[in-house]
Parts: C-alpha cells; structure tokens; sequence
C-alpha cells in the first residue's frame, strides 16, 4: 500500500498552491526581486510537504495496524473452523441376513433320547449339589448372641450376710446364664453391695427374669444393672 502511495501524485494540489501564491506576489510588489520570492516560495512548499508528509505517515501507520489485525484474525478463523468428518453411508457394508433356514433346522431334534438322558443327569447333577450345600449349611455353627451384664445387688442394711446373699444369687440357675466374679462394693452408711457379673444368652435368658428372680431373695432390697454389654 506504501508503493501505491508513492506513485500517485497526492502532494499535486500543495505544489500548485505554491505556484499561484508565487506569481500572486510578483504581480503585486514589481520590486521584489526574483530571487526572493522563489525563496518564500521554496519556504512555504517545504513547509507543506514536511505537513503532508507526517500526515502519509500516520495513515499508513494507520493502515498497516488495521492489515495486522485482519491478518491476525484470518488466522484464528482458520485454526478455529471446525472439522467435519464426512460419512459416506452408502460404502458401509450390508448388514447380513440372518440365515433362517439354517436356524429352521436347527430347531429339528433328530437325537431327542439323547437330550432326555442328559436332562435328567442335570437335575441327578443339581438334587445332589443341593443336598450337599444343605448338608454344609446344616454343619455351620450358628453364632449366639449372648450379653454381658453386671448387677448392683444392694442389701436391707448393715446387718446383711453379704456371703449368704452371694450364694443365694449363684444358686438362680438356668440355659444360657453363667454366672462371673463378684465382689462387695461400698455403698453407704458402712452398707455395702454385691456387684456379680454374668453371661447370658439372649434368646434363653432374659433381665427381667434375672432380677425378679434376685429381688425374690429374702437378704436383697433392690438390683440394679450396672452395666449391659453385648458379646
């Protein structure tokens, strides 16, 4: 664009300004000498051109800003143009059909004993894994729940046999109650109380029936369950 400037005459118009300002100038004043008007003349087109000459520049700085960012953005709409894959559904192959006569005969069972024998040595096959996975089931221990419990059994005072309260506690017997350690616990007035921990199993002993069986001891006040774990 720089050459094309260059080649057109655009500073015509400032020279011809020049030129008529010059022989304007002769035509008023006959004493002027030549040589100074040529001087003035010369003067004022320099000044011209210097002007026009900045002003070329700053539009084809101009110019070249605005080729740069067109040129800049060709080159995204480029990178950013999508690709489109082209699918030609007239090469891609038949689906095959399916071979029905081939299939009617295999539904013909030309060995019919065969298949009744092995039928029933499938379900022989099966009745036995069944017995034997009924077998190994029944052989598995079954886990208990079982709890682990400890009384406070407080007496009616001081004057209590605390031994004698002891063994009538230990001889509440019954499936699935084990009865653990015991010792005297300090209560209250120099009263003490026995602390007796047991095991019991869940579906066969209950704590209700525990300490109701307790409290039905002639020596025991009350029974209170200190603490109730499950095993």
């Amino acid at each position: 664009m720089k050459d094309l400037a260059a080649d057109i005459w655009i500073a015509k118009k400032v020279y011809d300004d020049a030129e008529t300002a010059h022989f304007e100038n002769q035509s008023r004043s006959g004493d002027t000498s030549v040589g100074s008007y040529d001087a003035e003349a010369l003067s004022f087109i320099q000044r011209k051109v210097v002007d026009f000459e900045k002003a070329m520049n700053e539009v084809l700085m101009k110019l070249n800003t605005i080729d740069t960012r067109v040129s800049v953005l060709e080159k995204l709409a480029t990178v950013a143009k999508p690709v489109v894959h082209e699918i030609n559904v007239a090469k891609q192959p038949p689906a095959q059909q399916k071979d029905t006569k081939a299939d009617d005969d295999d539904d013909v069972d030309l060995f019919a004993s065969d298949s009744e024998e092995e039928s029933e040595e499938a379900a022989k096959i099966r009745e036995q894994r069944l017995a034997a996975y009924a077998a190994k089931k029944s052989t598995k221990p079954v886990l208990i729940a079982k709890s682990n419990i400890i009384l406070d059994v407080k007496p009616w005072g001081d004057d209590t046999d605390m031994k004698s309260m002891e063994e009538n506690v230990r001889k509440i017997v019954a499936d699935g109650l084990l009865w653990g350690q015991a010792k005297l616990v300090p209560l209250a007035y120099g009263i003490k109380k026995l602390q007796i921990s047991s095991v019991i199993e869940d579906d066969k002993v209950s704590v209700d029936w525990m300490t109701e069986e307790i409290e039905a001891i002639e020596e025991v006040q009350s029974v209170d369950i200190a603490a109730f774990n499950k095993i």
